[in-house]
């Protein structure tokens, strides 16, 4: 036998090495995966390989109740995992929640009937669907819908099904919870079978809290005689492990610090972007619009050109807000975290099914800053669910009281707009509540969500800058012990003071970490990322429109007559556009009013901007009363086809100007008001009357 050289020897460990590597599969010195690597990395476009099959799931699970839900801001999720704690608390049932767009819907005719199904669907803008229960709502309201026993709707598939749902709307839009009534009445039409009654929440009215607690009773009683449930007393049980890693210091490059996946962590943040994975922009531009000292209104230029991220005028930016430091100081506070701000700690699910709201290890500061929506009203569940963890007896009995009497809460909790912290400051008077799990507020803490706002510029003229207008608010509060101030315009403000070379941006003591995770945004970017809107400009820009828009309502009109001022500007016929625009006084609060005359001289009469200052004269006069002024010519445009679009307050002007169109169709044309009323309704189911509207 040949002696074997060196070479020869190389070759045979290499391919023995290889070998033993492939029947193992790297079991000898496997590193453990950040589970967030994929989940969190590019947004759902990277989401772990896992079952769609919804029947498959439970069964690997355990489980015999499913919450789905339909969220557009996360109210929908939030209170979705408060019915699965609390059917697995109270009752016993093996609950888990799922996001609608994460299983397929064929096989709901295989249902187990000893089972149960929870649907809890927010209704988005004009009754559409949110964004997660697009192909659901398609799916179970489609006229041909087809299961996977090949059964039709005649045959009634869904008869095994047991079902539970509840809304979330806003009475002030004209589709006031259409996504649980129609979704309702599809699962009913295929036969299956609804336990209580379908709860409606109403933003609108600011009830949506207790619509929710009211619903919520009659229907757990009757789901535990449908389903033989025996109720108990209910005790805390983690959903979540929180882990302190004293082995491992927040400076640690596997920590992260608010970032908000592995991309961001490692510094190699890639798209797409959008609502799981933002894209840290630069701010380019950044100005006071009025010129009251006592009030901000800002606009800010958002350069999107290093990104993947495209928009059509009308669409809406979402802005990723980090809670103001004032508030997170507060919170670690009033727990006894303060020591242990900086302290590591791992999260991770007890039960498979259970989904971590933000990537771990990370710190208690982080979480808090980057992840947990501190800032929100405390709501009357909360304040119950955390009483047996009050410092001592008389603090447990008094929040017990405000947990258990809808009244007492309204006096003395949620007519002062209290968030949670400031709850637990006023109720303990100095002492910590250091007994709290962190896994509870965890849970009970929704995750802090964007904020959307109208784009105000033109993507025909600048498709690589994105404009803002926003507010700054400050809502004083009568006999509350402090203003409310709004997270993420303030923190816009804070980095507008940044861009003009204050060194140490404050605005209202409040303090936010500008700055990002590891210095990420300099002080001078934002993260941010693009929702797609139906409001959009007729696709032939000769047709008419008219425009509604107090305030900074006037948005994304300033985005339309930029459009079509540029049109003209090229050429193009532009059509009659109309603009009625209010605010307070001219001086102070007249926004754009340079650029309006800017535009006037591009498109001549074909721009008309009509303006109400409310406080400028001995009486108020707003965009409504204008509107009835201009009556006839509002008609006449309508009449040749004018678009109608509405933008701000939903709860009074954006009703109120819905109410004149009708009477000014009425009036000029000689019908019944009734009459106009259904004209405007047709418009609206056309989409030639067109709203974007805000609670």
């Amino acid at each position: 036998m040949a002696q074997l050289d060196t070479l020869d020897m190389v070759v045979l460990v290499v391919l023995l090495l290889a070998t033993v590597a492939y029947f193992t599969k790297g079991t000898y010195w496997a590193v453990q995966k950040d589970p967030y690597a994929s989940s969190y990395a590019n947004g759902h476009a990277a989401k772990e390989a896992k079952t769609r099959n919804i029947l498959e799931k439970m069964d690997e699970s355990d489980k015999n109740c499913v919450v789905f839900y339909g969220s557009q801001t996360g109210t929908a999720e939030d209170y979705a995992s408060r019915l699965a704690k609390e059917g697995s608390s109270r009752f016993g049932l093996k609950t888990m929640t799922a996001d609608l767009e994460d299983y397929d819907y064929t096989n709901l005719d295989s249902f187990p009937a000893d089972k149960v199904a929870m649907f809890v669907l927010a209704t988005y803008g004009e009754g559409e669907p949110t964004d997660n229960a697009v192909d659901f709502y398609e799916f179970i309201s489609g006229e041909d819908v087809s299961f996977s026993q090949g059964a039709g709707a005649e045959e009634k598939p869904l008869s095994h099904l047991k079902f539970v749902a509840f809304g979330l709307g806003n009475n002030t839009y004209e589709h006031y919870n259409s996504m649980v009534r129609n979704v309702n009445k599809s699962l009913q039409k295929l036969g299956a079978v609804r336990i209580g009654m379908a709860g409606e929440g109403d933003d609108g009215a600011g009830t949506m809290e207790e619509d929710f607690l009211a619903w919520k009773e009659p229907m757990w009683s009757e789901l535990a005689e449908t389903m033989d449930l025996e109720e108990r007393e209910a005790v805390y049980e983690p959903v979540f492990e929180v882990t302190e890693r004293n082995d491992l210091d927040a400076d640690s490059d596997a920590v992260y610090l608010g970032e908000p996946n592995k991309n961001h962590l490692e510094g190699t943040s890639k798209g797409p972007y959008n609502a799981h994975n933002p894209y840290i922009a630069p701010i380019v531009e950044s100005k006071e619009l009025f010129t009251d000292k006592n009030r901000n209104c800002l606009h800010m230029e958002i350069d999107i050109s290093g990104s993947n991220l495209t928009y059509t005028t009308g669409d809406h930016i979402a802005v990723w807000p980090t809670n103001p430091g004032k508030e997170v100081d507060r919170f670690l506070k009033v727990l006894g975290l303060t020591s242990k701000r900086h302290t590591v700690i791992a999260v991770k699910g007890l039960d498979a099914t259970a989904k971590v709201p933000f990537p771990s290890p990370t710190t208690y500061d982080a979480a808090v800053r980057y992840h947990m929506e501190i800032c929100a009203p405390v709501s009357r569940q909360f304040v119950a669910s955390i009483a047996q963890f009050a410092p001592n007896e008389s603090i447990k009995a008094e929040m017990t009281k405000l947990g258990g009497d809808k009244q007492y809460f309204q006096d003395k909790v949620a007519s002062m707009h209290l968030n949670i912290s400031q709850l637990l400051e006023m109720m303990s008077g100095g002492e910590t509540w250091s007994k709290i799990p962190f896994s509870l507020l965890i849970e009970a803490i929704h995750k802090i969500q964007p904020r959307y706002y109208s784009i105000s510029s033109s993507s025909f003229v600048q498709n690589k800058k994105i404009s803002i207008t926003a507010i700054v608010d400050s809502v004083d509060i009568p006999g509350a012990p402090h203003v409310v101030k709004g997270v993420t315009t303030n923190y816009l403000l804070a980095l507008k003071q940044k861009q003009y070379g204050d060194p140490h941006p404050d605005p209202h003591g409040l303090d936010y970490a500008i700055t990002g995770p590891r210095n990420k945004y300099d002080g001078i970017h934002v993260p941010v990322h693009v929702r797609h809107s139906n409001f959009k400009l007729p696709s032939d820009p000769s047709k008419p429109i008219i425009m509604v828009g107090p305030g900074t309502g006037v948005a994304p009109f300033r985005a339309f007559v930029q459009e079509r001022a540029q049109q003209a500007k090229k050429g193009e016929n532009v059509g009659k556009t109309l603009l009625f625009f209010g605010c307070r006084r001219k001086e102070e609060d007249f926004i754009y009013e340079k650029e309006w005359e800017v535009y006037k001289e591009a498109m001549g009469d074909k721009f008309e901007l009509i303006t109400a200052f409310s406080r400028d004269g001995p009486k108020k006069v707003y965009v409504q009363h204008r509107m009835k002024e201009h009556a006839a010519e509002i008609d006449e445009l309508l009449q040749q086809g004018a678009y109608i679009y509405v933008c701000g307050d939903a709860a009074n002007m954006a009703r109120e100007v819905n109410t004149i169109v009708g009477q000014i169709v009425a009036e000029q044309r000689g019908l019944p008001e009734a009459k106009g009323e259904q004209i405007v309704k047709a418009m609206r189911s056309s989409n030639q009357y067109q709203e974007d509207v805000w609670s």
